[in-house]
């Protein structure tokens, strides 16, 4: 038999990337590759892409740059580049970089065997279109074994909040829900292959409303759905936008044991006028409503949140409005970044403030954010929590997880634990992570 073919998958962005190239990798391999750790062992690289962060395609092209040694020293060599960049770039990679040969966007990456075909033929494959058909339906039934507890569970697509700042609604297209069949055989199959937690995937996943018999179902239906299979530990979800934290929702925060105290819940500003700006389409006041509704459900709850510092036209005392929403939620964790213009979006075409005020002012808002999660970490120092044991630490008889709200926990534990979910009582705070002993 010949050598197996080997495929190397670099993955930027978020999780639903990481998801993505699971299935992209199952797809080739039905083709006869093999996943390598390492390009240079590779015949086929794929880079996944986002959009998302600023100049992202530029350090695509950066990225290719490099590669140009191993094309040389193997003509042979394929190249692709997947997702969101991919889409928003189309054809002007290859001209780009001709030795690109293949560019397949986000909703089209179940065609890859198709398209390497081409690809082996020695012609140039591009796909970015918007199909009709479920991709999901067209890529191989049999998830591979993933090797780890813990896995990422695609059950909504795409964006229609339009935000003033977001290219999704373009790369990703509109809203689409998976089926609820569909959701409940792949999180079977993955539990069958021994995953104890499924975190749920969307761009705005709790916009969900899949198909089933007789209707649809919100996400807190399909969460309910879910906490009945049996070997299913646990269960999260992500990213939510707060205009669909529906009541149903909420309440399974307070009544559904499966269902994790964690949630990420971006709000981007605190200021009226610049969530209008942006489109948010929600003010402050009826963010932190939800927030304290979903408090009094589930009082421990930890929150993330994702912010925007430096939108054009955002004033000190805008800012200022910033500072005393996160001071009035209080995060566990958060994601903040300086804007940066994305081209053809609507805020791309708004002048900008001064670099260096938006530098002084992330670094403020960082400067909080990060007291808050290190107060959250602290705060658990003696209590006791349940934790998903996923890997081997750094030292021998370790074993790193996460607690049920999601800190990594270095635990001194048999290697039997390792896949399986422990009682721990948290002993020590270090700034990124807990320590932890059995219980």
């Amino acid at each position: 038999m010949a050598d197996p073919k080997k495929l190397y998958i670099k993955t930027y962005g978020c999780q639903m990337n990481v998801y993505d190239s699971e299935r992209m990798a199952e797809a080739l391999g039905a083709e006869g590759y093999v996943e390598t750790g390492t390009p240079e062992d590779a015949d086929m690289i794929l880079l996944n892409t986002c959009h998302i962060r600023e100049k992202a395609a530029e350090k695509v092209y950066s990225e290719l740059g490099r590669y140009k040694p191993l094309r040389a020293k193997n003509p042979d060599l394929k190249i692709g580049v997947a997702g969101c960049v991919a889409q928003a770039e189309g054809a002007e990679i290859m001209a780009r970089q001709p030795m690109v040969d293949l560019v397949v966007g986000p909703q089209t990456y179940h065609r890859l065997p198709e398209m390497m075909k081409k690809v082996d033929a020695g012609e140039a494959a591009l796909d970015t279109d918007f199909p009709e058909e479920d991709k999901f339906e067209h890529l191989p039934k049999a998830r591979k074994n993933l090797g780890r507890p813990s896995a990422f569970l695609t059950v909504q697509e795409g964006c229609d909040k339009f935000c003033a700042f977001c290219v999704v609604p373009y790369t990703r297209g509109a809203e689409v829900s998976r089926p609820v069949a569909r959701i409940l055989s792949e999180a079977e199959a993955l539990v069958a292959r021994g995953v104890k937690e499924i975190t749920l995937l969307g761009q705005n996943v709790n916009a969900y409303h899949g198909a089933v018999e007789g209707g649809e179902w919100s996400l807190a239906q399909l969460i309910w759905a879910l906490n009945d299979i049996e070997g299913l530990e646990r269960i999260r979800f992500t990213t939510s936008h707060p205009n669909e934290m529906t009541d149903d929702l909420i309440e399974a925060h307070a009544t559904c044991a499966k269902l994790m105290p964690y949630l990420h819940l971006p709000v981007q500003a605190g200021s009226d006028r610049v969530l209008k700006a942006m489109n948010r389409k929600h003010t402050a006041a009826e963010y932190i409503e939800i927030i304290d509704r979903l408090r009094a459900a589930r009082p421990d709850l930890l929150l993330s949140g994702d912010f925007i510092v430096g939108f054009p036209g955002e004033t000190e005392e805008e800012f200022a409005d910033t500072l005393k929403l996160v001071e009035r939620v209080g995060y566990g964790q958060a994601y903040s970044f300086k804007y940066s213009a994305r081209p053809g979006t609507p805020a791309a075409e708004k002048e900008g403030i001064p670099d260096d005020v938006a530098t002084e002012r992330l670094a403020r808002l960082q400067a909080l954010l990060g007291d808050q999660q290190r107060a959250a970490q602290v705060a658990m120092v003696g209590r006791e929590t349940r934790v998903l044991f996923e890997k081997t630490g750094r030292f021998e008889g370790q074993l790193v997880g996460k607690t049920e709200h999601l800190h990594a926990c270095h635990v001194e534990a048999p290697q039997e634990l390792l896949g399986q979910v422990a009682r721990v009582r948290i002993v020590e705070a270090a700034p990124n992570s807990l320590k932890g002993v059995l219980v």
